[in-house]
């Protein structure tokens, strides 16, 4: 009875500093989201009250919160169509936007257990470049009657089903016998994306000056020309998946020792990397499809989170999405005023920033620090 009560005692004493280091963990992290709640928020105000135009958000907020009548209807006229019908929808497309590809980038690195990985590994970005260029060049002929039928919203919903498609193809070729091999996945996804990648080169070959034109200024990624109509479209796919991916904390923790040790403590393997895909595939698809081609958001917002708190996916996933969406409108209020009253493309901005941001994770992993 003795030597139990001394095994009780000194187990206890060795529990009591994990219980009370995991719950410092659990709050700093709680104080982390805050902190990232409220910087979403004050880049959300930031991005409307940014542009070329002088609109004034508070004269907006003024007239129509508190009914102050505005010494010129005209500019308040102006003033309202540039505040809530152009910069508002903007900046929750780009909010949207960029935590889509953040929390895509921070899953993907979870189930490949790779931290290079970002969400084209699935072929989503090559499969919705293809759809959209296939729209470009062949909506004038071809493609005439899905141009007819889907309006302002061909592109979008040409470079989603490419996406969704290329995907798709992807899952097939690497699933056998109701089990999904993530290394034949990894390796599809760079054959079938350089195939999607060549026959979108062929018709890039084949577009005249115009198309060209539209190709270009699609595939350099920007949030120009955001509408309600688009950012509801958008936010009934993305929405649904951001709320669904921070439940997959727990299972791409458990991935981190391995699929089979992951089975062992109770997660269900294949139906953990279907949901995962599927998630991904979705928000990746419609962030690609209205906002084109942005990179290495999926790259960088994970490992900053990492480098600040570790690599706890509970905590990851959320944070994920409101600093991808931070960093988004960030180099969105950047892009606008940069070359002002021009616009430069986003994508131009974010590859700026994180290309080098990727090199430094490579020199890193070549001492082991991050790899």
């Amino acid at each position: 009875m003795v030597l139990q009560t001394d095994m009780k005692e000194s187990g206890a004493t060795r529990m009591a500093p994990l219980t009370r280091g995991t719950t410092k963990a659990s709050r700093r992290n709680a104080f982390g989201l805050i902190g990232l709640g409220l910087l979403s928020l004050a880049m959300l105000v930031g991005s409307v009250m940014t542009g070329a135009s002088a609109a004034s958000v508070i004269g907006v907020l003024r007239a129509y919160l508190l009914d102050v009548a505005p010494q010129d209807a005209t500019i308040l006229l102006r003033d309202r169509i540039v505040v809530l019908d152009i910069r508002l929808p903007r900046a929750v497309l780009g909010f949207l936007t960029g935590a889509a590809l953040a929390v895509s980038g921070a899953v993907m690195q979870g189930l490949f257990r790779n931290p290079l990985a970002d969400p084209g590994v699935v072929g989503v970005s090559a499969g919705a470049s293809l759809g959209a260029v296939s729209c470009i060049v062949f909506g004038p002929t071809l493609l005439a009657p899905f141009m007819a039928a889907f309006g302002m919203f061909a592109l979008p919903v040409a470079a989603f089903a490419g996406g969704l498609a290329v995907t798709f193809v992807l899952y097939k070729i690497a699933s056998s016998d109701g089990e999904t091999q993530i290394g034949t996945l990894l390796i599809a996804g760079i054959a079938v994306s350089a195939l999607a990648m060549a026959l979108t080169g062929l018709l890039i070959y084949m577009a005249d000056d115009r198309q060209l034109r539209d190709i270009t200024f699609w595939s350099l990624g920007s949030l120009a020309g955001s509408t309600w109509e688009k950012a509801a479209i958008a936010a009934l796919v993305i929405l649904p998946a951001l709320s669904l991916v921070p439940f997959l904390g727990r299972g791409l923790n458990a991935f981190t020792l391995g699929e089979a040790a992951a089975f062992h403590m109770g997660v269900p393997v294949e139906r953990f990397k279907r949901i995962a895909i599927l998630l991904v595939a979705a928000a990746t698809g419609v962030a690609v499809a209205f906002s084109g081609g942005i990179v290495f958001v999926g790259i960088i917002v994970p490992h900053l989170i990492r480098l600040t708190t570790g690599p706890d996916h509970r905590f990851l996933l959320p944070a994920s999405v409101l600093l991808g969406g931070s960093l988004l409108l960030a180099a969105d209020m950047i892009a606008r005023t940069i070359v002002a009253p021009a616009e430069l493309p986003i994508g131009i901005l974010t590859a700026l920033i994180g290309a080098p941001f990727f090199l430094w994770i490579l020199f890193k992993g070549r001492s082991g620090r991050i790899l």
